[in-house]
């Protein structure tokens, strides 16, 4: 059965009336919701608490099942200058796979990028790539991150001119991006990529970049971040006791002080966190170290807005919801943001489990990619099948050891 093309917002051709450009790190653009042709459907009763859930990052912030000021209306009104476009192109759910339909399993790919101004927007590759998996019991959450040097068949994508071809998997979203694909061609090839190698189509996708990831934190204040081994950043430099990107740091031809993660526990504001979850290098099992960092650092700050109060103080709310508008582009296909995170309000930030590929562990080819193993193929499928709790307790060597 061919992809319902109508659950989600239409692209519209360069130039076109009221096309939207494409999305670039330092202008994110204004939000904008989809007005494909499939039927409405029936919402909730809006009860006097409305609750928000998990969907990435800063919305999983907003979304850690708490109660929070207002009704559904007022989640609407804080969602809207949220950046919505057509992120998953022919990677969203077909109609025999649920079409819009949020009343069984939903399935999310969330793309952290690394975009800094000086970068061109067709030259960033996607390093951050997860699967949010919540079952059709809508009660827990499951984390799936794929190793940015995965070996992958990347498919043909026209709007961009690429003929396809065997690269690490991040490449996926520079290809997609490059001859003013931009971010949103960026993101559908690379859900078009995982679709093809897991076989698991989407209902939404989300993309961060994680430079403008460090005011949605400081809005938080900090978060408590433990660092499991001592590492030296490979991005930035101390001067003058201030944090600075390498290059800009040595153009002020000042006496420059490295950034050393130390191991334990403690509070992190913005840069500091982000800068630790970039980290790779230096670290005994590199990128699987990297994913599980990020992981640690989504929940972390889920626990800091469930303490803090955040979510339940307006002001704080909406100072959290506008810095998150200014780093977050998200596609909820046809289906309007507010029934969407509605529908998993049973979902909280202790429900989130985090789960690894291949053990956690190195798993290289001759080319010094890696091949996702057998286990992680299976997991996959568990997720396509909505078996992943089944799985997992079958499977225990899948769950993350990092808190």
């Amino acid at each position: 059965m061919p992809v319902q093309t109508s659950r989600r917002p239409q692209s519209l051709d360069p130039g076109a009336p009221g096309r939207v450009p494409p999305l670039i790190p330092t202008q994110p653009g204004p939000g904008g919701r989809g007005n494909g042709g499939s039927k409405k459907r029936t919402r909730r009763k809006d009860p006097l608490w409305a609750r928000l859930t998990v969907i990435f990052g800063a919305v999983l912030m907003m979304t850690s099942g708490l109660a929070i000021v207002g009704s559904k209306a007022v989640i609407g009104q804080a969602t809207g200058n949220i950046a919505q476009r057509n992120l998953l192109g022919e990677a969203g759910k077909t109609d025999a796979e649920g079409g819009s339909s949020l009343d069984g399993p939903i399935d999310m790919l969330l793309l952290g990028v690394d975009a800094r101004a000086r970068w061109a927007a067709d030259d960033v590759r996607s390093d951050s790539i997860i699967i949010l998996h919540i079952p059709a019991t809508h009660d827990q959450a499951y984390l799936i991150s794929i190793p940015r040097d995965t070996e992958a068949q990347i498919p043909p994508f026209e709007k961009s001119g690429y003929q396809g071809g065997t690269d690490k998997i991040n490449a996926a979203f520079q290809a997609g991006a490059r001859n003013g694909g931009g971010w949103e061609g960026g993101a559908q090839l690379m859900a078009k990529t995982i679709k093809k190698m897991t076989g698991i189509s989407f209902d939404g996708a989300a993309i961060i970049n994680f430079g403008g990831f460090k005011s949605v934190i400081d809005a938080l204040g900090t978060v408590r971040i433990c660092v499991s081994h001592e590492v030296k950043s490979h991005h930035m430099m101390m001067v003058d006791g201030k944090p600075m990107w390498n290059a800009d740091a040595k153009k002020t031809g000042k006496p420059m002080t490295p950034v050393v993660h130390k191991k334990g526990c403690k509070e992190m504001e913005g840069w500091e966190a982000l800068d630790y979850a970039r980290q790779r290098y230096g670290l005994p099992k590199g990128d699987y170290d990297r994913q599980q960092n990020q992981q640690q650092l989504i929940k972390a700050m889920a626990k800091k807005a469930t303490q803090s109060g955040t979510l339940t103080n307006p002001i704080k709310l909406n100072q959290l919801i506008n810095a998150a508008g200014k780093a977050l582009v998200l596609d909820t296909g046809n289906v309007p943001i507010d029934d969407f995170i509605y529908t998993m309000k049973g979902v909280s930030g202790n429900d989130l489990t985090t789960l690894r590929t291949n053990g956690g562990t190195f798993n290289g080819n001759a080319d010094h990619r890696e091949v996702l193993n057998q286990l992680t193929m299976d997991m996959f499928q568990a997720v396509k099948d909505d078996k992943l709790a089944e799985f997992v307790v079958a499977n225990p060597s899948v769950l993350s050891t990092r808190s």
